[in-house]
């Protein structure tokens, strides 16, 4: 069998601490310390230090001096930025997205939105509800655009689990349906309209 690259291990590495972090399963302040990573990962320290760049690059680690890498400190005062940047950057993405979505793109977005509207917990529903809205913006071809719009969900869920867990509860998203309503007639201004109102709304 061939064996994972060092590339691939590291994109693990960096997808499970991120939702180990997005959870609160490694709390705000708690030491990510190489060797125990590289153990449970049965892996050298090259590709968990390239994991941990990438969590600081996301803005869920931080490097100390003496202190080491850690988790980033979870401040809620943070989404205020975070809601104006995603109100900045994803009304765009979706203005390009639209006309050029795929078929199969937009039945993704639709499968994720009826997901988001059946997920049974906070934690199901989170992974659904960022899935639909990368899916409506896949058609805008700009991937650096739409790596920073993750980014700027994944701290945005982070901050959502932490606020909403025990207040959640589960819903049909109209604005997903609005959204999705006015891709399939092409109508950019009100799919976007929607959108700026649905993000307005983030806490």
């Amino acid at each position: 069998m061939t064996q994972p690259t060092k590339s691939t291990i590291s994109d693990q590495i960096t997808q499970a601490l991120t939702d180990q972090i997005v959870r609160g399963e490694l709390a705000s302040d708690e030491k990510l310390r190489q060797d125990h990573i590289a153990r449970e990962f049965n892996t050298s320290h090259v590709p968990v230090r390239e994991a941990l760049l990438r969590l600081e690059a996301r803005g869920l680690a931080v490097s100390q001096p003496r202190r080491g890498v850690r988790v980033a400190p979870f401040d809620p005062a943070d989404m205020v930025e975070i809601r104006e940047m995603r109100l900045a950057l994803e009304p765009v993405a979706l203005r390009h997205s639209i006309s050029n979505l795929t078929p199969k793109q937009r039945a993704d977005a639709e499968a994720a939105r009826v997901a988001c509207d059946e997920a049974q917990d906070i934690v199901e529903w989170d992974l659904e509800n960022r899935a639909f809205h990368l899916a409506i913006l896949a058609g805008c071809n700009m991937p650096r655009l739409l790596s920073e719009i993750s980014d700027l969900q994944v701290l945005s869920a982070r901050h959502l689990l932490a606020t909403f867990s025990k207040s959640w509860m589960r819903r049909t998203d109209r604005d997903h349906s609005a959204i999705m309503q006015a891709i399939r007639t092409k109508d950019t201004e009100t799919a976007v309209s929607v959108l700026q109102r649905h993000l307005s709304r983030l806490a």
